[in-house]
């Protein structure tokens, strides 16, 4: 066994009630979601992080790498993480795009075994949690200045994950709001005055 086997105390289910509540359109809270649904929820993406898992630890012990799995559940997705050695950055890519063709490939494995599309999130050597920060900072940053100038701005193309970041962090500053523009694939923000 390598150290990407998965244990009992490795998988970490973090579900918050209110973040899943809130997840739900309007439209979804009248009509009523219940508990039940909330547990089969939690139980699916549960099932989808096991399954992840598994895939990933073959996957890691074929490539002859080291890595922690780390599974939780985080609003309305399965989050699987891999975090150890030095070599995991080879499955990042230089532009995470070794990541995102794994993060797909792991959601294909999930969704052949479940028959439901999976909207899990991977994370390998914490790049993601750190491109989600410069990220943030970047819209913040943006968006004050533009808050500043009254000038828009045009970001550099963006993937969708990244775009929403962004978008969030503009969303967070007063006066000022963004848009996408462009076709895929390359697609930015747009920071404008209001």
């Amino acid at each position: 066994m390598t150290d990407a086997e998965i244990t009992e105390h490795d998988f970490d289910v973090q579900l918050d009630t209110q973040t899943l509540v809130e997840s739900f359109s309007e439209d979804e809270l009248t009509v009523g979601v219940n508990l039940d649904e909330l547990n089969d929820l939690e139980e699916r993406l549960v099932t989808e992080g096991e399954i992840a898992g598994d895939y990933l630890e073959e996957l890691l012990d074929l490539l002859d790498f080291d890595g922690d799995i780390d599974l939780n559940v985080e609003g309305t997705r399965a989050a699987v993480s891999i975090d150890g050695s030095d070599d995991l950055n080879k499955l990042v890519g230089r532009t995470g795009e070794v990541l995102d063709a794994l993060q797909e490939l792991t959601r294909l494995a999930v969704h052949q075994k479940t028959g439901v599309r999976s909207r899990l999130m991977l994370d390998i050597a914490s790049w993601r949690r750190r491109r989600r920060e410069e990220l943030f900072e970047l819209g913040s940053k943006v968006a004050r200045r533009v808050l500043e100038t009254g000038k828009r701005e045009e970001l550099t193309p963006m993937t969708p994950f990244e775009r929403k970041i962004v978008h969030d962090a503009v969303a967070a500053v007063f006066g000022v709001h963004s848009k996408s523009e462009g076709e895929e694939p390359t697609r930015r923000v747009v920071v404008l005055h209001d």
